[in-house]
């Protein structure tokens, strides 16, 4: 195994492929042992902070009702990783490129958690009528009463009655059931076919690379269009509709980008601590991380255009039925969270990535891709929160102490979901050998 002792920004190490001979590659692509630390690590981080969470707010009515949103925000997160994966993992087999070769196993990995994060969506279904109205009051005759004792507005009552089709408990299962048995078949079917990939008795051949190209292709590109109707309606069941009369049609597409924005942190975080043990020391070169911070950015400004889109047209229009929903996230100390949310969620990764020698450097790149998972759980954290009547004092902590759940449980959960990553990543190879990419990644490097 290559020693341990490289550090992140040593000037040769940055440039070691300009090499004109080309590498060969290691004799064994399986993960390093240091995976098997890392996910101890991240498993005895998540019994501690559900420990935690427990401990500190169940004591409350208060306090497990931020345990529950702090929940949702968890899945949102873990699903984000596990989906968004699925969803970069089929553009990859669609576009090609090296920069999804090298993360191509990674993505599987994330992948293979899906039946996880389904069963992680169990308590909120669950428990549903303490986060949505529609399970609170799933008849007319319960909305009625509702109105009746000013549990629900009008306006919320005839949204209620008008979205019963789609918002009401066993519709929610059978949409979530849904999303979750269509997303675990197409994440099995290209596990299965990056395996089957690999054993080909033609490997190495134009014909084995054809076959191949042809049947990924196939599946993935409507793979990715049925994905996004699926995250679209699951983005509206779990979080949209926290606030009944909220509507986007932008929605879906804000969260499929958002999701890419997540999973190319995480892929490059990834890597990037991969790559001080082989197989990545070899595989990963400078040019394939340049490219990945290139596309890291490209999804950054697709991030900014959608959310600051879908505020220019709703503030402009100023609909009384849409403005609310900006009103309870700007009002008070809302205005803190959502410029710290535009702040690290965009303007932050936004101006550091534009800059070449960043985007080369690997121990800068670990921080930032760090730096915008954070910033991902800040804007879960300001799209939950805001939608419940509580939410406008929450901020103002006088012996409200539940609003901390948002530390703890997501970092129990995000921990357990990484437990869960690493130890899938461990089960293979860490590279896909049968694809034409992996020869052109062992040449020398020339680009400086």
């Amino acid at each position: 195994m290559a020693s341990n002792s490289y550090q992140y920004g040593d000037p040769y190490r940055e440039h070691v492929g300009s090499h004109d001979s080309p590498r060969s590659l290691p004799a064994s692509l399986n993960a390093p042992p240091a995976v098997a630390v890392w996910r101890l690590r991240m498993g005895i981080l998540s019994l501690l902070f559900a420990a935690i969470s427990f401990l500190a707010f169940s004591w409350t009515h208060e306090g497990r009702n931020h345990l529950l949103r702090a929940y949702l925000m968890g899945f949102m997160t873990s699903f984000g990783f596990a989906g968004g994966s699925l969803c970069l993992l089929m553009l990859q087999y669609v576009s090609g490129g090296k920069w999804g070769l090298l993360l191509r196993r990674p993505l599987e990995a994330a992948t293979r958690t899906l039946p996880v994060v389904g069963l992680l969506l169990l308590p909120i279904l669950l428990l549903s009528k303490h986060l949505y109205q529609w399970a609170a009051f799933p008849t007319a005759t319960a909305v009625r009463d509702a109105l009746e004792h000013h549990g629900v507005t009008l306006e919320q009552a005839l949204t209620l009655n008008a979205k019963r089709t789609m918002l009401s408990p066993g519709p929610a299962w059978f949409q979530s059931l849904l999303i979750f048995a269509v997303t675990i078949g197409l994440a099995l079917i290209l596990n299965k076919w990056s395996v089957d990939r690999d054993r080909d008795p033609r490997a190495g051949t134009e014909a084995s690379y054809n076959h191949w190209q042809i049947r990924f292709e196939n599946l993935c590109g409507i793979g990715i269009f049925i994905y996004i109707v699926l995250l679209t309606d699951g983005a509206i069941v779990w979080i949209k509709s926290l606030d009944i009369t909220w509507y986007s049609s932008i929605w879906g597409f804000q969260f499929v980008v958002a999701q890419g924005y997540s999973v190319l942190a995480l892929g490059i975080l990834t890597v990037i601590l991969l790559s001080r043990y082989e197989p990545m020391k070899t595989l990963l070169r400078t040019t394939e991380q340049h490219d990945l911070g290139k596309l890291a950015f490209a999804f950054t400004m697709l991030n900014i255009y959608f959310t600051f889109a879908e505020f220019l047209i709703i503030w402009s229009g100023n609909v009384p039925d849409e403005i609310p929903w900006y009103l309870h996230r700007i009002n008070g100390g809302w205005w803190t969270i959502c410029s710290l949310d535009a702040i690290c969620h965009w303007l932050i990764p936004f101006c550091l990535l534009l800059s070449r020698d960043l985007k080369r450097n690997k121990q800068k790149m670990v921080y930032l891709t760090c730096f915008m998972l954070f910033a991902r759980c800040v804007d879960m954290f300001w799209l939950i929160e805001p939608n419940f009547p509580d939410a406008a004092g929450n901020l103002h902590l006088h012996g409200n102490i539940g609003i901390f759940a948002y530390v703890t449980v997501p970092i129990s959960m995000l921990s357990f979901w990484a437990w869960n990553y690493l130890g899938q990543l461990q089960t293979r190879p860490l590279m896909n050998v049968n694809d034409p990419h992996l020869e052109e990644m062992l040449e020398a490097e020339h680009a400086h």
